[in-house]
């Protein structure tokens, strides 16, 4: 026998987790602070801590905007078509057909007609959740369609962008929306017809070099990042360091780029009051 006997030891417990649900918690993308979900859900998806606006869904931001039941949508069928038969990793058919099927809608604009406290408006709102709100030709054709209408109606057009900017897949076809679009918009300025910009964020590329900041007033969510190309680009280009919180509303406002920024839970009265006004 040994001279010792070995003791059974009783095997330890492992340390019991707090069952926390997933997804219950977010970074911030501008304090980089983590904030309770629920939280911000109640806050109109703003961050309690540096008033940082998340993006929102098409669906929350027209009801945001409009009178509830007042909204609908023109020409929901328009899909884009693939005339340079345009591949990379995956063909651009195959990309569109999988956008579609996530975000339940044929391209990343929705247009229609609702009523903000009342008065008609025309409405084209960015999807950035379909291909970063890029904008091809179904995008630019919307545009022109609710331009259209809103002058047959006499209208204010409120257009609600966030957008990585053109849609390379399209090429030249999709720079063509910039001229189109502007176009298109220097007929509401004719006609008298108010046209009033709202930019969320992110708003970049050829949509902010051409009709993002075309309205006759210009109003951007709180540090909402607006711009052409992203900083690290411009760095590059300039070898120099950028000031700080660039591109972001609030430098753009110093800068007279922009004309007001409004907080997400204002937004519709300040809408309501300049289309008033006008």
């Amino acid at each position: 026998m040994a001279w010792f006997k070995k003791g059974k030891t009783e095997e330890a417990e492992p340390p019991k987790r707090s069952k926390v649900a997933e997804g219950m918690w977010l970074k911030c993308n501008h304090c980089r602070e983590i904030v309770y979900r629920k939280e911000v859900d109640r806050n109109n998806k703003v961050c309690p801590k540096c008033d940082y606006h998340f993006p929102i869904s098409v669906i929350e931001r027209i009801n945001l905007l409009v009178d509830l039941g007042t909204f609908k949508e023109w020409d929901a069928e328009l899909e884009p078509q693939d005339p340079l038969q345009f591949q990379d990793t995956r063909t651009y058919k195959d990309r569109i057909k999988a956008q579609q099927e996530k975000t339940g809608r044929k391209d990343a604009m929705v247009i229609g007609q609702g009523a903000i406290n009342g008065r008609k408006v025309a409405l084209c709102v960015f999807d950035f959740g379909f291909m970063g709100g890029s904008m091809g030709s179904v995008v630019g054709e919307k545009i022109c369609r609710a331009v259209d209408r809103a002058l047959e109606g006499r209208m204010p057009l409120i257009l609600v962008t966030a957008s990585g900017g053109a849609r390379m897949q399209e090429g030249i076809l999709s720079l063509m929306q910039m001229a189109k679009t502007s176009a298109a918009v220097a007929k509401l300025g004719e006609a008298k017809v108010p046209f009033i910009s709202i930019l969320a964020d992110p708003t970049f590329g050829g949509v902010t070099a051409s009709i993002a900041m075309l309205g006759d007033v210009i109003i951007a969510e709180p540090k909402a990042l607006i711009g052409f190309a992203g900083p690290r680009v411009i760095e590059q280009t300039i070898k120099q360091q950028l000031p700080d919180q660039f591109q972001r509303a609030e430098f753009l406002l110093d800068h007279g780029m922009i004309d007001m920024i409004v907080e997400r839970k204002q937004l519709k009265e300040a809408v309501s009051t300049l289309v008033g006004h006008f």
